[in-house]
């Protein structure tokens, strides 16, 4: 599960998804641990403003099954243990633009057969949602994280919430 809103280069100043399929580039620009639940907190590696490593690695991709606009608190209350953001996180995103709604994005995650190394380019960087890759990635093989059984399950769970 994503949230979006959008970042600040997004043309029009609003989210929309460009591609249904998208490779999970890493970030690094916005990574504060106080904005995590504290059970993943030292899984981020903080870093200085603009720093970025000189080679990235992509090592998975996924394909965005749902897109689900939400601007009730409290169905974002409801998909907390979906995802690993703070209470406060998700409350300041959802008041940040209030006039748009905040994007539950549902992701079908795969691991890459093999991953791929290539260098860290300008246009990469900035506060985007989508980025073109100068070289395509080859997604052939990819595994998927979860059985169809265990993803079908979660998603139904998930967009029944936004059902009650």
């Amino acid at each position: 599960m994503l949230l979006r809103k959008g970042g600040i280069q997004e043309q029009g100043g609003r989210f929309a998804v460009a591609y249904k399929q998208v490779l999970l580039y890493p970030t690094f620009e916005h990574q504060q641990p106080d904005l995590l639940k504290p059970e993943y907190v030292n899984q981020v590696q903080v870093v200085d403003s603009g720093w970025h490593p000189e080679k990235i690695k992509i090592s998975s991709f996924a394909e965005i099954t749902h897109i689900l606009p939400v601007s009730d608190e409290s169905i974002l209350n409801k998909l907390f243990v979906y995802h690993i953001w703070n209470e406060k996180f998700v409350s300041d995103r959802l008041k940040w633009k209030p006039q748009q709604p905040l994007y539950i994005l549902l992701l079908r995650t795969y691991k890459l057969s093999r991953s791929c190394d290539f260098f860290y380019r300008r246009e990469y960087g900035s506060c985007r949602s989508w980025i073109e890759l100068v070289r395509p990635i080859n997604i052939t093989n990819s595994v998927p994280v979860f059985t169809d059984d265990r993803y079908q399950s979660l998603s139904t769970e998930i967009c029944q919430i936004f059902t009650e």
